[in-house]
């Protein structure tokens, strides 16, 4: 079968290898539909801890082709889809009911093999039934939708808050709808690109900002009379991280999901956050909200078309990876 491999730090490449069999306790996904995460960027680059070599591929949809001994919820032929997340169950954190700070953390796609490829081995535990008639396109948000839910539980925005959402890519417009859903009066995008501020309008946002353009920390507290409720930080840059915790109400809370590279220091002011009280919050993952994110997706609570800005084939997925997103890209799906 095809897969595209991380070989080396900056060497990524489609070859051929075994297709995978399944073993006790795991099924065979032949996968219809997988989504280029930016993280996928951050582990080609060395930016966050992956095992190499290893086939990419985290945010995936498919078919169940094989099941292996002792599996009992799937026969094969159910349209899944897959939380990459293996916790241990047994650590100190998965007692505590953490299992995101999983001292034995394994994940599909970053440290086992993943869904950039035609079939991918997953535990039967990790899979989940989608309705066999849904896009699988849309079966392949579930993964980072899980994790913007896990992020929408840690803001703990009521009916009427405020809320700044930090970058306009797909995490940022599926934060726009979740704020939305959670009954936040005022949501604020800021982002750079006018096309993602359009579409966060469409989606939601009463007030979308471009920072190049404006103080964004001023506006935000102009439009909100002294500063958010919440802040949700998607972009992961230094920038954001700074001017974020800025844009809180006093007592206000600052939602760090963005992921930036390892090792990045970002220098901030303790004594702000002490005498205004602004809480943060990191959101980490998707400890137990897989389940909810594919219910969301099989109810067509949330519009994912438009946030589809480019599909591919397997044998495109690493230029894609290896570049840096295009003016405009907001989600890039692989069909294999």
């Amino acid at each position: 079968m095809r897969a595209v491999r991380l070989e080396a730090i900056g060497d990524m490449t489609m070859r051929m290898v075994e297709k995978p069999s399944a073993g006790p306790g795991e099924i065979i996904v032949r996968v219809l539909a997988a989504g280029i995460c930016g993280s996928d960027r951050h582990m080609y680059k060395g930016e966050y801890p992956t095992a190499i070599p290893v086939t990419l591929g985290h945010e995936f949809c498919g078919l169940v082709e094989e099941v292996g001994e002792g599996v009992s919820s799937f026969v094969g032929g159910e349209l899944v889809t897959v939380d990459p997340n293996i916790a241990c169950g047994t650590c100190p954190a998965c007692r505590r009911g953490r299992p995101n700070l999983c001292a034995n953390l394994t994940a599909i796609g970053v440290t086992r093999d993943g869904g950039f490829a035609d079939y991918v081995a997953v535990p039967c535990s990790q899979a989940f039934t989608l309705p066999p008639d849904l896009d699988p396109v849309h079966g392949a948000f579930c993964e980072p939708l899980a994790c913007c839910i896990h992020a929408i539980d840690k803001a703990q925005i009521r009916p009427g808050d405020s809320v700044a959402i930090l970058g306009g890519g797909v995490i940022g417009l599926l934060m726009v709808q979740l704020a939305r859903l959670a009954g936040a009066d005022q949501i604020i995008l800021v982002t750079r690109q006018l096309s993602r501020r359009e579409a966060a309008l469409r989606l939601g946002a009463t007030l979308a900002l471009d920072p190049t353009a404006i103080d964004a920390v001023a506006a935000v507290k102009d439009a909100t009379h002294g500063g958010v409720d919440v802040v949700i930080e998607c972009a992961g840059v230094p920038e954001t991280l700074q001017s974020g915790v800025r844009m809180a109400r006093r007592g206000g809370a600052f939602v760090l999901f963005g992921v930036t590279p390892a090792g990045l220091e970002v220098p901030v002011l303790p004594f702000d956050l002490l005498v205004n009280e602004v809480e943060i919050r990191p959101a980490y993952l998707n400890p137990f909200t897989h389940a909810r994110a594919a219910a969301m997706v099989a109810g067509g609570i949330l519009e994912l078309d438009s946030l589809v800005t480019k599909t591919i084939g397997l044998e495109d997925v690493a230029g894609v990876v290896g570049s840096a997103p295009l003016a405009g890209e907001i989600k890039v799906i692989v069909r294999p």
